[in-house]
This record gives C-alpha cells, sequence and structure tokens, in this order.
C-alpha cells in the first residue's frame, strides 16, 4: 500500500515539478505561455510518468524501508533522478517541443528535492518520536569511545532507537584532527587523557568502548582510564564485527575484568580445587574480611567436612556466619573470634579442630593506613602469619595457602614490604 502512495506521488510531483518550471518561465502567468508548449508538455508527461516509474522501481526505490533510510537509498534517488532528466529532455526536445532552458533545469531539480522529501522525512519524524520518547523517561547519558566507522554506526543506533536507554552527549578519539568536529550532531571532545574531564562536563553515566581494531595495549589502557571514572563500561568484543557488518547496541557487552590485566588471564582448574576440599576441615583465618568471606562461599559450596572462621572483628564473622546458615543449612560450620598475633588462642584452635587445609587471609591491607602504622603491619601480617603458620606446622596440617598481594612485588611501601615477608616466613618453613 505505501508503494502505492509513492508512486501516484512521484507522478503528481513529477507533473507538478514541470509544469512549475514552465509557468516560472512565463511569469506565473498560464496566460502567457505558448500553446505549442503546453501542447508538447500534456502529450509528453504520461510517457515520461510510466517511464520515471518503470526507472524507480529498477532501483527498488518503491522497496526500500524509509524509517532507516540512508545515503544508500539517496545515491539511489540521485542515479534515477538524473536517468529520467536526461529522458525527459531528449524525449520532448526531440519527438515533440524543443522546451526553455530553465524549463528542464528547474523542472528536473524540483522533481529531484521532493522525491528525496517525502522519503526522507519519514526517517525524520521517526527519529524526532524517538527523541521525544527519550526526552520523556529517564536515560543515562552515553560517551563513545572511538569516531570511526563502529562509533557512528553505535550513535545513530542510540539516536534512533526508541527503546534506548542512553543518549549520545560527546566522542572521545585519539586523532587530533577530529576534534572540535562533530559526528552525527556529537561532539568529538577530544582524546583519552580528556575522558575523565570529560565525563563530568556532561555527567556521563556510561561509556561505550566502539574501536573493534584497537590493539589489546590501547585497548587497556583506554580501559584503565574509564575504569577510573566510575561508569559503566561497555564495549565491542573484537574486529571481525566491524568487518562482518554487526556492529551494534546488542553486540556491546560489559568490559569484563580480564580486558584490564596487562597480561592474559591465568585459567585455573577450579574442578580439581574443590574436588580436593571436599570432606576436610578447612579454617580460613580473616574469614569475614573481604577475601576470606569469598573463600568462605566458595569452600562452603563444595562439601567440606568441616568449615572453620577465624576473625577479629566480630561483626563481619557474625554476618558471614549467619549467610552461609541460611545458605547451606547443613553445613557444619564454627565461627570463632580471636587473634592471629594470640599465640596460646591459635594454638588452641588448631589443638580442638585439626585442621587439613588453611586459608590464611587475616592481614591488614589498606596501604595509606599501613604507612602510617607500619608497626601495626609487621606484628598484625608477619607476627600473624608465623604464629599461624607455626601452629599449623605443629599440628600436621597438609596444606597451608598464604593469600598474599602483588604489591608483595618489589614493595615500594610498608603493605607490600610485610606481604614479602610473610612470603620468606612461608617458604622458610616450607624448606
Amino acid at each position: 500500500m505505501i508503494a502505492l502512495y509513492l508512486v501516484l506521488y512521484d507522478v503528481v510531483a513529477a507533473c507538478a515539478s514541470y509544469f512549475f518550471a514552465l509557468l516560472l518561465r512565463f511569469d506565473m502567468h498560464v496566460s502567457q505561455i505558448p500553446p505549442e508548449y503546453l501542447d508538447a508538455f500534456v502529450k509528453f508527461m504520461p510517457f515520461y510518468a510510466v517511464f520515471m516509474v518503470a526507472v524507480f522501481y529498477a532501483l527498488r526505490l518503491y522497496s526500500s524501508i524509509w524509517q532507516f533510510a540512508s545515503f544508500s537509498e539517496l545515491n539511489r534517488i540521485t542515479v534515477a533522478s538524473l536517468a529520467t532528466a536526461v529522458f525527459h529532455t531528449a524525449g520532448i526536445t526531440l519527438f515533440l517541443q524543443r522546451m526553455p532552458v530553465s524549463y528542464y533545469i528547474i523542472g528536473a531539480v524540483m522533481q529531484y528535492c521532493l522525491v528525496i522529501a517525502v522519503r526522507f522525512s519519514y526517517r525524520y519524524i521517526t527519529m524526532e518520536r524517538a527523541r521525544r520518547r527519550q526526552d520523556g523517561r529517564a536515560v543515562r547519558n552515553a560517551m563513545i569511545i572511538g569516531a570511526g566507522a563502529a562509533g557512528q554506526v553505535i550513535i545513530r543506533e542510540l539516536k534512533n532507537s526508541g527503546e534506548a536507554e542512553a543518549r549520545p552527549c560527546c566522542v572521545i578519539d585519539d586523532n587530533p584532527n577530529k576534534w572540535g568536529r562533530l559526528m552525527e550532531g556529537i561532539p568529538v571532545a577530544g582524546g583519552r587523557d580528556s575522558i575523565p574531564e570529560n565525563v563530568r562536563k556532561y555527567k556521563i553515566d556510561q561509556i561505550l568502548f566502539a574501536i573493534p581494531t584497537a590493539s589489546a595495549e590501547d585497548r587497556r589502557a583506554i580501559l584503565d582510564i574509564c575504569k577510573e571514572t566510575g561508569c559503566e563500561l561497555k564495549s565491542l568484543p573484537g574486529v571481525y564485527q566491524l568487518a562482518n557488518g554487526e556492529v551494534s547496541l546488542s553486540r556491546m557487552k560489559p568490559v569484563a575484568v580480564e580486558e584490564l590485566l596487562g597480561r592474559d588471564p591465568i585459567k585455573v582448574n577450579m574442578e580439581e580445587i574443590f574436588r580436593y576440599i571436599k570432606g576436610k576441615t578447612i579454617l580460613v583465618t580473616g574469614g569475614g574480611g573481604s577475601i576470606g568471606s569469598e573463600l568462605c562461599r566458595q569452600i562452603a559450596g563444595h562439601e567440606p567436612g568441616q568449615l572453620v572462621i577465624f576473625d577479629i572483628y566480630e561483626n563481619n564473622a557474625y554476618d558471614i556466619e549467619q549467610e552461609l546458615r541460611r545458605k547451606y543449612p547443613d553445613l557444619k560450620l564454627s565461627v570463632l573470634i580471636g587473634s592471629v598475633r594470640d599465640s596460646r588462642r591459635i594454638n588452641q584452635v588448631f589443638e580442638t579442630y585439626r585442621p587439613d587445609i588453611v586459608y590464611h587471609a587475616a592481614a591488614h591491607k589498606h596501604v595509606p593506613l599501613m604507612e602510617t602504622s607500619p608497626n601495626e603491619a609487621i606484628k598484625n601480617n608477619v607476627v600473624g602469619t608465623y604464629k599461624t603458620a607455626y601452629a599449623a606446622l605443629k599440628n600436621g596440617t597438609q596444606r597451608f595457602v598464604l593469600i598474599s598481594t602483588d604489591k608483595a612485588v618489589n614493595p615500594t611501601n610498608i603493605m607490600g614490604a610485610s606481604k614479602r615477608l610473610c612470603e620468606m616466613v612461608i617458604q622458610s618453613m616450607d624448606a
């Protein structure tokens, strides 16, 4: 039905365009138009209309989805209009009457404009409706990383989709030639170094990384900067999507932790580890802390014989105890309060429960705090590790796992140095 309406519109637009051109040539007075010109116009237009519709049909101008009209459709309209203009000029001149030059030019240009207007106005109306729907509901402000082909596709989809939950606010690209310019109406605000500044300026909530061709090094460097902003991060997984034309919002995925590593991720055989702890008595020191509590959750879900949580901070210990008892009602769980600095208390725990495996996560870990309290770092981290490891050695523990940190590698602060000493303590006892 839409195709039929377009055919009728094109015929009327063509007739109106060339008649207006003839009328304009003679000062908008029909009476002043010579009869031979009017006669030639009336006789030729039916043939021209049939030819025009045939050309438009051959170039698929009646089968396009005009809601998504783009340069491809504009190119086909231009070719069709040139072909019909040549036919009109040659046909009416050779077979009927030589017309004024302005008739050919004005008629062809006006027809071209009218044909474009009706088709692209539908896209404009659709985009405007989508924009108003976005304005009527809460949407997030998005920053696009990459002013290339992928970025352009993402911006278009954000602007044209009524279902998009974000609006593009700015684009970031390392090419200085693009800075200050507009991409699909969105400003290219600067390079990677300006990301934090523009996040604040445009109140960005979401960052979309749209450079599928970026090297692993550049990708990590840019994502590291983005991570510091606290915004939600999404990215296109790989370059093949650009080559295959598969770039779209639906392909954007949250940035995985592995993408921020400066190396390939290490694959760990978790099933083998979990099989090893099955039926064993497991002691987790510092079990209420951020790392210790996660260890407890993982261990509790894989059938240990008994899980013993040892922590000095009763609130954290109580919270993880309640969580595990709710989730694993059949778990044999013991939660103990005490300090790893206290030799008598730690020995009592080992003598009572005889753990097969110890995960030693009790430690001070905040770098700035340890810089101002170095004595506490040594007492809790180093001395506490020594006393716990010695108790494990005395009581026949099979495995002792020290939870260390990357800051122990070539340490530059008190916390890192204390953890390096912890590693040395464990290594000396294992010798």
